[in-house]
């Protein structure tokens, strides 16, 4: 048998301890070697077990887990899962932790602790398992980016970038979209894009695998960092330039047609490929509505959600771009994306945008040239 994930469990809950030590435990491939109820046992824990992946709460006592994520992805990076609360003030800490290195969070509910727990077994161990296999990069807090305008609202990174060159998008903007799937690693990939992108950028419409709850927060978090509007999408509004759109967490978003205009449409319908929202339901409006007029971006994340769709918008005339193995927290989307024939351009992460801009600048330069 192969060897197995070796997980610690650092909590100060002594029945979270006790709750995810037997859930990791009944798996036949982790185990759970070791529990802490607070950051500095987990510390010595970690030189003396070193284990594969560590599960974090944020609120524990002598330092709080962000403050322990912090100093632990800076000395010795590695595989983090978060144990969040499912609240306003959890979703900002939790974005804080994915900001610094965590590769993915679970929410554990309010009330109704065990039972709850319970619940979310699978979710949990199957976080564990992607996060054993993760390319964990260094925490992005002092990241130099491209982009902000706005205010930070509660909980925004205290970074004060430079804004993006101004461009000659505007006359393209009413007609183009472009089309972002994310899953885990995807919080930091999709700031990445966003905040470089130019005032007058075409519409951003993006779907993040993100519970209920939390894609409130991720869009004020990246609307007090960028140049564009970012918010969480609405059923029936106007999908305009200028703006990002975020489908919210356990809703399906897709874009139609109205008139003219195009629009977002927010329904509670069934998961896709086990997602709520799902990339695939996007990104094939973007083939059935967009076509040519559309953009396609994959982004890090585990899975194949959204691959095939991506390459119906392809065949549809989207030009789409797919984020490299090399900067991907999890290849497994953008592997399957290139698999199915959807990508045009293979980038790291951090020349998608430019290129998409110099490709939009292109389109432009054509545009004049015609009139």
């Amino acid at each position: 048998m192969s060897k197995k994930i070796r997980v610690v469990v650092v909590d100060d809950s002594a029945l979270v301890r006790s709750l995810l030590s037997e859930i990791i435990n009944r798996q036949r491939d982790m185990e759970c070697v070791g529990t802490a109820n607070d950051p500095l046992i987990a510390r010595e824990m970690i030189r003396e077990l070193n284990p594969d992946v560590i599960t974090l709460d944020v609120e524990m006592p002598r330092m709080d887990g962000i403050d322990f994520l912090g100093r632990l992805m800076r000395l010795r990076p590695m595989p983090v899962v978060m144990i969040s609360t499912l609240t306003e003030k959890g979703a900002e800490v939790t974005l804080r932790a994915l900001e610094l290195g965590a590769v993915d969070f679970v929410a554990k509910p309010r009330v109704g602790l065990a039972n709850g727990i319970n619940e979310l077994a699978n979710q949990i161990v199957d976080k564990i398992r992607v996060a054993s296999v993760a390319h964990v990069h260094r925490g992005h807090q002092d990241l130099h980016v491209a982009g902000a305008a706005h205010a930070p609202t509660g909980g925004a990174s205290p970074v004060a970038p430079a804004r993006p060159a101004p461009t000659l998008l505007g006359r393209l903007s009413t007609e183009k979209i472009i089309f972002i799937g994310a899953s885990t690693g995807g919080t930091e990939a999709i700031k990445e894009i966003l905040v470089r992108m130019p005032a007058d950028s075409p519409a951003i419409v993006i779907t993040q695998h993100m519970p209920p709850g939390f894609t409130t927060s991720f869009a004020a978090r990246l609307n007090g960092l960028c140049q564009i509007t970012v918010k969480e999408a609405s059923n029936g509004e106007r999908i305009l330039p200028g703006h990002a759109y975020i489908a919210p967490g356990g809703r399906q978003f897709r874009i139609d047609r109205s008139g003219a205009n195009y629009v977002a449409v927010v329904e509670d319908t069934e998961p896709v490929n086990r997602h709520k929202p799902s990339v695939e339901v996007l990104f094939k409006s973007a083939a059935s509505v967009v076509g040519r007029n559309a953009f396609g971006i994959m982004l890090t994340g585990m899975g194949n959600d959204g691959a095939k769709a991506m390459r119906e918008m392809k065949d549809a005339g989207s030009y789409n771009y797919v984020q490299d193995e090399a900067s991907c927290i999890v290849f497994g989307m953008p592997r399957e994306a290139i698999a199915h024939g959807a990508a045009d351009e293979v980038l790291p992460l951090d020349k998608i945008a430019g290129a998409l801009l110099a490709r939009l600048g292109g389109t432009t330069d054509r545009l004049h040239h015609r009139i």
